[in-house]
């Protein structure tokens, strides 16, 4: 088996456990276990802090030792994590075992993308994570599909079970990474390059803020289906089954038109637009009737999975085309910390603007989304015209060809 298709095997192993825990997640713990929505999103915006920490000491771990040790490792790492959410019953031990997924989770992001970069030359990176990505949402939409059922069931008994597979999944993960090949450790000092790399930071930042649309997805229109519009609960399996298949259909299509970061930046800027209308569309479900609402909803899903595609090809193409090539685990899992800050500042952010403002909310983060769009162009200009990180050479003759033309 080639080592593209064991890459995505390994992720298809947990990706279906994850598309069913993110639908029920935000539900299972203010439902079941009891917190507010309030405790929960402070409770991740902690674990999600933490998690972005660690995850770039866990990359800089990944370019000293190897990124495929490194991602077994953590993958079992995750799998326990998940396993403790099953006895979770107070804030406390939320935030513990949060803190405990979003380590490993963010680790593991950074180790993988380090993997892919090590394994896979640079002219066909991008390619690959989007084959990687629409792969995986197929494994999510199943995900989703069973999570919508123990939505429907609604019972503790369903939802620990979607707890315990994703778990499985993650152990299962583990076991196939030890069939690729491990990357040769390139990094000799100790020194963390990429704290110093102010271009490269602005660019993480930026892409921080359209990655916002994840805890979206993931808490705040589960929670606003349920507590502001009339739709049946089970839309947010729909919804979500609805963004993955989506993802599977189009992002590898989407992500042809990007060659270099010129492109990259433009695509980032159209997903940014759709990002912004897509709130905007979100906004009008509330008080509508059920049929309206839910018709409304699909097509605010659909409006912002298209931005979502657009956005990650072109940042998937930014952070490997500006990464030095002996540096790509701590700059992968720096860059990954985009997804750990959104996770942190959007559960608390968003479920006070978007259930606390409605329709303002929506039209606040849309505009949001856009900004972030918008800046990326001249924040991948200044990061080009750098030339170089602190601590080695930009990867690729991709990269340098785009540095030029």
């Amino acid at each position: 088996m080639g080592t593209t298709k064991v890459l995505a095997v390994a992720q298809v192993a947990n990706s279906v456990g994850d598309g069913a825990f993110y639908v029920c997640s935000a539900l299972y713990f203010t439902r079941v276990v009891g917190l507010s929505a309030t405790s929960v999103g402070v409770a991740l915006t902690v674990a999600w802090a933490v998690g972005a920490v660690v995850g770039v000491g866990f990359g800089h771990l990944a370019d000293r030792v190897g990124p495929r040790r490194v991602a077994i490792g953590l993958a079992v790492g995750t799998a326990g994590a998940l396993a403790s959410f099953l006895v979770v019953r107070s804030f406390w031990a939320f935030v513990v075992a949060a803190c405990a997924y979003t380590c490993g989770q963010c680790g593991l992001a950074a180790a993988r993308q380090a993997l892919l970069a090590g394994l896979v030359g640079p002219e066909r990176r991008t390619r690959v994570r989007a084959v990687l990505q629409s792969v995986v949402n197929g494994g999510l939409a199943v995900g989703a599909g069973l999570g919508g059922v123990a939505l429907h069931v609604d019972t503790a008994a369903a939802y620990l079970a979607v707890f315990a597979l994703d778990a499985v999944g993650f152990v299962v993960a583990a076991v196939v990474l030890r069939g690729v090949p491990e990357v040769v450790a390139v990094a000799r000092t100790g020194r963390l390059g990429v704290l110093r790399d102010r271009p490269y930071a602005l660019v993480a930042l930026l892409n921080s803020v359209l990655l916002l649309y994840m805890p979206m997805l993931s808490l705040v229109v589960p929670l606003w289906v349920v507590e502001r519009t009339s739709a049946p609960k089970w839309v947010v399996g729909l919804l979500f089954v609805l963004n993955t298949g989506a993802v599977v259909v189009g992002q590898v299509r989407l992500a042809r038109g990007v060659t270099d970061l010129r492109t990259a930046a433009r695509s980032v800027r159209r997903g940014g637009v759709l990002l912004l209308a897509s709130c905007a569309v979100f906004a009008w479900s509330a008080g509508v009737p059920d049929r309206v609402a839910v018709a409304v909803l699909v097509v605010a899903a659909g409006i912002q999975v298209v931005g979502e595609m657009l956005h990650g090809a072109g940042s998937w193409e930014i952070g490997f085309g500006l990464a030095p090539a002996d540096k790509q685990g701590q700059y992968q899992g720096f860059y990954g910390t985009g997804t750990a800050v959104a996770r942190t500042v959007g559960p608390l952010l968003l479920t006070t603007l978007v259930l606390g403002g409605g329709v303002v909310g929506w039209l606040v983060l849309g505009a949001l989304f856009l900004a972030a769009a918008l800046a990326m162009t001249p924040a991948v200009a200044w990061a080009r015209r750098a030339g170089s990180a602190p601590t080695g050479k930009r990867i690729g003759a991709a990269a340098e060809t785009t540095l030029t033309s």
